[in-house]
């Protein structure tokens, strides 16, 4: 992946927040902890095993931060020690990103009918989901003074993907969780929202059974005619987090060059991109 320009200012000058879900460089959470450094933000991230960790470690020292907490969403010691961590250190946060979603390999594949079974469906809907529920409630006990928060979420929640399967369902809970949270939290000044971003090269993507097919398709149909920019997503995550999104809350921001809005790509382009 070529090198991406992350613009730099002072929108989020003052601010410390968590970033949940970076696997590696190539991970969307990553070029939004990127984006929200070079517009001053300090950062604290989790991560999963040792694995994990010697991925996540020299990226979050190479932006300053020397806050990583081991955090296991499915367990709730972790998720308690990860932000009595950050308020010991920094006593609040001002926001959080949330990028975690799992699913096994066997249910990503096929028939969705056929192949979910009862604790894959329920494994998938812990993770992708209840675990934004379960850090939102968590990280909006720290936001004192407001705050923001985003998810990541992607278009299978809206539509069939082809072996996207129990994910799909997944992302649909997860942004029916946004919209309560929202609701909840709006009051005190806190807003949430989920990004859905187009098909990008990542750990995650590379699990789904039909990623070269939908890359491709994805260049083809959308209204630009190219597969997303991290750029653009990260963006959109630090219009989101910052004031620039004062007024935008429960929403779910599409970033993938025009997808969404497709409701039949043009034959030609579609075609010379499938043969």
């Amino acid at each position: 992946m070529a090198e991406q320009h992350f613009p730099a200012g002072e929108l989020m000058k003052g601010k410390r927040g968590l970033i949940m879900g970076v696997a590696n460089k190539n991970s969307i959470a990553w070029a939004i902890a990127r984006q929200l450094h070079a517009q001053g933000a300090e950062l604290a991230f989790t991560y999963q095993g040792d694995a994990l960790l010697r991925r996540v470690k020299p990226l979050a020292e190479g932006i300053g931060s020397d806050i990583l907490v081991e955090c296991d969403v499915t367990d709730d010691a972790t998720m308690d020690n990860t932000f009595s961590t950050l308020k010991d250190k920094w006593g609040k946060i001002d926001f959080l990103v949330h990028a975690i979603a799992f699913a096994g390999k066997e249910q990503l594949a096929g028939s969705f009918i056929d192949n979910t079974t009862r604790d894959g469906f329920r494994q998938a809907l812990d993770i992708s989901a209840y675990s934004f529920v379960d850090a939102a409630r968590r990280a909006s006990a720290m936001m004192n003074d407001g705050g923001a928060m985003v998810t990541m979420t992607y278009l299978g929640s809206e539509r069939v993907i082809p072996n996207y399967n129990v994910m799909g369902v997944a992302k649909a809970a997860l942004e029916a969780c946004t919209r309560y949270i929202a609701a909840d939290l709006g009051p005190r000044g806190i807003r949430v929202n989920a990004i859905s971003a187009g098909p990008i090269k990542t750990l995650a993507a590379a699990g789904i059974g039909s990623g070269r097919h939908m890359f491709k398709f994805n260049k083809a149909a959308s209204a630009m005619r190219d597969n997303t920019d991290v750029v653009g997503v990260a963006g959109a995550a630090l219009y989101l987090l910052s004031d620039l999104g004062l007024s935008c809350t429960g929403e779910t921001h599409h970033v993938d060059g025009g997808f969404h809005a497709i409701g039949m790509p043009q034959e030609e382009p579609l075609k010379d991109a499938l043969g």
